[in-house]
């Protein structure tokens, strides 16, 4: 069973910064893709970044996040991380690590979610 474990939301105020981690735990073979999403107060989930890594490495961003996050993946360990910075007010959200085509010793996962971890932005 594998299983996406997310840490570091919290409080900031507007203009400061906060890190996301998230670890994939479980007997993992490979990962394809890793990423976060987000689901604002009253809004539909939305991807903020993503990461793939085959011969090459691609990274997506939400236009709204470009420049101020950054993602990152450490293939080794399994994790995912999210440098956010002069976070604002509508950065507020749940965010979500998914990964996609995750494999281990006996099952290959299409999709697989975090719980969510809430970032708040206060003005």
């Amino acid at each position: 069973q594998v299983q996406l474990v997310e840490s570091g939301g919290g409080l900031v105020q507007a203009g400061g910064s906060l890190t996301l981690s998230c670890e994939a735990k479980g007997d993992i073979e490979s990962i394809s893709v890793m990423g976060w999403y987000r689901r604002a107060p009253g809004k539909q989930r939305e991807l903020v970044a993503t990461m793939t890594i085959t011969d090459t490495t691609t990274t997506r961003y939400a236009d709204s996040v470009k420049c101020r996050f950054i993602i990152s993946r450490d293939n080794a360990r399994n994790t995912v991380s999210l440098q956010m910075k002069s976070l604002e007010p509508a950065d507020t959200a749940v965010y979500f690590c998914n990964a996609v085509g995750v494999t281990d010793r006996t099952t290959e996962y299409l999709q697989l979610w975090g719980q969510g971890t809430l970032v708040t932005v206060s003005s």
